[in-house]
C-alpha cells in the first residue's frame, strides 16, 4: 500500500473528521462526491482507499489530493474486499488524530449533507453516541431510485440481522456512518474475517456487544447514476452464513447466562 499526501508529521487536525471512502472503479462518481462532501463540511478529510482501480479512479484521486490539502490517497495492489479496505483506513485514522472517523460509499447514495447532523450526534466526549449509523429504515428514511428487488433483499436481510442477533437496530448493513476514535481503538478490527457488505453487520454487532451507544438517524439514500454496484451472490451468501452463526452463537450464550449454576 501507498500514502499519497498524508499531513506532514502525520496528524490529522485535532478534533477533525476523516471520511473514509473506499473506491474500485468509481471514476464517474468520485469527484462530485468529494465536492458535495466539502461544501457541506469544509473541515472534513477525506481518504480514499483505492483497490487498484483499473479506470484510473486511483489517479483521479491523486490530482484531487494534490489539489486539495484536505484529501488524502491510500493505494492498494489489489481488490482485497470492502472490510479489508476499511480496515486499512481505520488503521491510516488511528495513526492520526481524528476524533471521529466516518464510513461513506464513493457512488452519491449516501448524502453528505446529512454528515454534520450525524457527527453532532456524537455530541462531546462522554456526552453522545458512540456510532451514529444514516439509516434507510428508521422513520424519515427513504430509498430512491432502487429496484424492488434490491429494496426487498436489503429490508429483507437487515430484518433477519435484527431478529437473528437480537440487537436493536433496524439496518446494520448501513454504509454510512460514523465512529468515535475510542470505539475503533477498542473493538478488534483485524481479526474482522467479513469481507463484503457483511463487514458492516460485523461492526455493528461488535459494537453492541461492547456496549458502545448505537444509534440511527434518517437519511434518504438514493442509488447510484453511474458505474455498476458492488453485491454478488456470493456476498449474499456470506451475509446469510455468518449472521445465521452469530445469531446462533448469541442465542447460546444468552441461554447459558439463563442456566443454573451447579
Amino acid at each position: 500500500m501507498t500514502d499519497r499526501h498524508a499531513p506532514d508529521g502525520g496528524a490529522g487536525l485535532p478534533g477533525s473528521a476523516l471520511v473514509v471512502i473506499p473506491t474500485y472503479d468509481e471514476r464517474e462518481n468520485l469527484e462530485p462526491v468529494v465536492q458535495r462532501l466539502h461544501a457541506a463540511l469544509p473541515a472534513a478529510h477525506v481518504l480514499v482507499v483505492d483497490d487498484a482501480s483499473p479506470d484510473g479512479t486511483g489517479e483521479l484521486a491523486d490530482e484531487l489530493a494534490a489539489a486539495d490539502e484536505r484529501v488524502h490517497v491510500l493505494h492498494r495492489s489489489d481488490k482485497a474486499g470492502l472490510g479489508a479496505a476499511y480496515v486499512a483506513g481505520f488503521d491510516w485514522a488511528l495513526a492520526r488524530d481524528y476524533a471521529a472517523v466516518v464510513e461513506m460509499d464513493a457512488d452519491g447514495s449516501h448524502p453528505p449533507e446529512d454528515l454534520a447532523r450525524m457527527l453532532a450526534m456524537l455530541g462531546p466526549d462522554g456526552t453522545g453516541a458512540d456510532v451514529v449509523i444514516g439509516s434507510r429504515y428508521v422513520p424519515g428514511g427513504r430509498v430512491v431510485n432502487w429496484p424492488w428487488h434490491r429494496q426487498a433483499l436489503s429490508r429483507g436481510a437487515n430484518l433477519y440481522s435484527k431478529y437473528a442477533l437480537g440487537v436493536p437496530i433496524n439496518d446494520s448493513t448501513a454504509g454510512f456512518r460514523a465512529y468515535r476514535r475510542h470505539v475503533l481503538t477498542e473493538l478488534s478490527l483485524h481479526d474482522v474475517a467479513s469481507q463484503g457488505y457483511c463487514f458492516q453487520v460485523d461492526l455493528t454487532l461488535r459494537a453492541v456487544e461492547a456496549g458502545f451507544a448505537v444509534v440511527e438517524v434518517p437519511i434518504t439514500f438514493t442509488d447510484r447514476e453511474f458505474g455498476e454496484s458492488k453485491m454478488s451472490p456470493d456476498i449474499v451468501r456470506e451475509a446469510l452464513l455468518r449472521v445465521t452463526k452469530w445469531g446462533l452463537r448469541r442465542r447460546a450464550t444468552q441461554l447459558k447466562a439463563l442456566l443454573p449454576r451447579t
